[in-house]
């Protein structure tokens, strides 16, 4: 598929109406902001447009579209943001997944399954959602701005991981002006924890192997952990960056059983490892620092499986050192 530029995209929205807009499945506050900023702008044009997600929306980003109605419609454009390849909408959306006309993303990893605004440098795909919104020429009110601060931050790790830039900042800066409070945004992001998501971190924190002389550290999420803690899709925000918080640690991986019984991986690295490349070797993706993938078998052998490629990944380093 094409790649298109930021004007270009626009202007496909501009001619569009009815438009559905897809988010990626076990949403996050990136798909979800670029989502509602995306809709409520598109309305504000006096378009038709709704979200769709394939997971149920974790209550805490409800203040994302409190008093928004649902509008429906027989869709006439798919958008799909921050998605960076079709399966990954889940099996709720699977009948979209080869109707998509315009995908807006900022992966890496991004297989260019539709007309493509891919801005691979950017820190969020909020960022990029927020530059198509100023090229439509939306004005950014409070509920737009919310949004996209939410993708922002809660890609950024409230702006302390490495992919943040300079522009993540300003942008951030410009929606404060708009006027809205930071404050209870970051602190339902990153403070707040329910008692079952307290349970499930315990269980998951004594679940954690070392291998390679330390810095890898394995954390595991299994179906019995989730029964035993009550824990909700929406309390597992956030799990996946511990490993790499561990002093040592170069590379973190957490593997969460799926109701099917597969695996998915979620890798963490610093500075000396490509998260990406490592999960690109099962089949996954994502970004340099961040990235997943998915396998079949037993805790052992999933486990197996990502180690090997992390071993695979160290002596590709090795060698190109050398």
């Amino acid at each position: 598929m094409r790649e298109v530029t930021t004007a270009q995209a626009a202007q496909m929205l501009r001619e569009a109406d009815d438009i559905l807009i897809l988010t990626h499945q076990y949403p996050d506050g990136d798909t979800l902001g670029c989502a509602f900023a995306m809709c409520r702008g598109l309305l504000s044009m006096g378009k038709r447009a709704r979200v769709v997600c394939s997971d149920p929306i974790p209550q805490k980003y409800s203040y994302l579209y409190h008093d928004m109605k649902e509008c429906a419609f027989e869709p006439g454009f798919i958008l799909a943001v921050d998605v960076a390849d079709a399966p990954l909408l889940g099996s709720g959306l699977s009948e979209y997944a080869d109707r998509v006309d315009l995908c807006i993303d900022h992966h890496h990893s991004n297989t260019k399954y539709a007309a493509n605004l891919l801005l691979k440098e950017y820190a969020a795909a909020a960022e990029v959602v927020f530059e198509v919104l100023l090229e439509l020429d939306v004005t950014i009110d409070e509920d737009i701005a919310a949004a996209i601060y939410t993708g922002i931050s809660t890609d950024t790790g409230c702006f302390k991981y490495a992919n943040t830039t300079a522009q993540s900042h300003a942008i951030a800066a410009q929606m404060m002006r708009v006027g809205i409070d930071t404050y209870p945004i970051n602190r339902l992001m990153f403070e707040i924890k329910s008692r079952a998501r307290f349970e499930i971190e315990r269980l998951a924190l004594e679940s954690v192997e070392y291998y390679f002389d330390g810095i890898c550290a394995v954390m595991y999420i299994t179906k019995q952990m989730l029964q035993k803690s009550k824990a909700l899709e929406s309390d597992l925000d956030g799990l996946t960056p511990i490993p790499r918080q561990i002093d040592g640690v170069q590379i973190g991986v957490t593997l969460r059983e799926k109701s099917d019984g597969a695996w998915k991986i979620s890798v963490r690295t610093g500075v000396e490892f490509n998260a990406s490349s490592i999960c690109g070797r099962l089949g996954g993706g994502g970004h340099m620092r961040a990235a997943g993938c998915t396998v079949t078998g037993t805790a052992r052998e999933a486990c197996d499986k990502i180690l090997k490629e992390i071993a695979a990944e160290r002596e590709d380093e090795r060698n190109s050192v050398h």
